[in-house]
């Protein structure tokens, strides 16, 4: 082989070498820096690129995708003074390969650091209670300070979150007895409002029950007033055509209003519970005997039937014709 074949060879790998040198590819995803002796100059993209070969060279591969990165576990005191163990998670992506190639050291410890002290800040100006139980405040207050803090490095932070808060097991067991007091107290709360409410139920179902009672008694005494009282007027209207018919010289009809008299009071007399023996002051036969008025009153109304009825009546019994007088009464009998 000649020198002139070997300086050939030699001449076609260097163009290979060049051609290859000034050839990049960049995947998917990421962004690629240039630098030319030492400066950047530019930043290639996803895809086929050329650069100048010998002057140029790749100088950071840069990430594009969302990333996420863990804060590892601090203890924090809370502004009443109580210790809590805190970690978390952080979601980030670049904007700018530039910025985040050279405007930060390391990149991933920036960050970390970062987080975690704005953590310290933010829990620390907060209570026990609303570190436990506002989370989602804290993510957010988090997460508007750090994506402030790191906008000039080319990031956004697209969310931090505090995956655990760990109270001290001390502190732990003086909440939970603390939640156990808080329920017994709304348990018993409860059930003193449920006893003063069922006691006002009862209240006003007694209320309503007097009422109703009273107007009862009040309906039922009117009632009672007006049969009194229509009771009396036909007591009135009665005595008034009996008096009518004696001063017409009709003696039957004086007969039947004492007969209808005497029977109601020897009713009255059988029916009471306190008598167990009645004396009869007058004969039986004397009331049967004044029938006969009852039987001329009914001839006279309401015709012969009537008055045969009555009649039968009588005969059941000694009874005296309406113009006989009764006999001599007899001394009381005992019934």
């Amino acid at each position: 082989m000649s020198g002139f074949d070997i300086f050939a060879i030699a001449l076609v790998l260097l163009i290979i070498f060049t051609l290859y040198s000034g050839v990049k590819t960049v995947p998917q995803g990421f962004d690629w820096t240039v630098e030319r002796f030492g400066k950047y100059t530019g930043t290639l993209s996803p895809g086929l690129n050329l650069i100048v070969p010998f002057f140029d060279k790749i100088g950071r591969k840069i990430n594009m995708m969302e990333q996420v990165i863990d804060i590892p576990e601090q203890e924090v005191i809370t502004k009443d003074n109580a210790t809590v163990t805190v970690d978390g998670v952080a979601f980030y992506q670049v904007f700018d390969a530039a910025k985040a190639s050279y405007e930060v050291a390391n990149l991933n410890q920036a960050i970390i650091t970062l987080t975690m002290t704005n953590i310290r800040s933010v829990m620390g100006s907060m209570d026990l209670d609303q570190v436990l139980s506002h989370r989602d405040e804290i993510n957010e207050r988090l997460l508007r300070v750090v994506d402030a803090a790191v906008s000039p490095w080319g990031l956004k932070v697209n969310r931090i979150e505090i995956k655990d808060i760990v109270p001290p097991a001390d502190l732990v067991e003086a909440m939970g007895r603390q939640m156990k007091a808080e329920r017994v107290k709304r348990a018993d709360i409860l059930q003193a409002e449920g006893q003063r409410q069922s006691e006002i139920l009862r209240a006003e179902g007694a209320k309503q029950s007097q009422i109703l009672q009273a107007e009862g008694r009040r309906e039922s005494a009117f009632l009672d007033a007006q049969a009194r009282e229509r009771s009396a007027e036909a007591e009135a209207k009665a005595t008034q055509m009996v008096s009518d018919a004696i001063g017409k010289g009709d003696v039957a009809a004086l007969n039947y209003f004492i007969a209808d008299k005497y029977i109601k009071a020897f009713g009255q007399l059988a029916d009471s519970p306190n008598q167990k023996v009645i004396m009869l002051p007058i004969e039986a036969t004397g009331m049967l005997a004044s029938l006969a008025g009852i039987g001329e009153i009914a001839k006279a109304t309401f015709g012969e039937s009537a008055a045969s009825a009555v009649a039968a009546a009588r005969r059941g019994g000694s009874v005296p014709s309406a113009g006989t007088p009764p006999k001599p009464p007899v001394p009381p009998q005992q019934a």
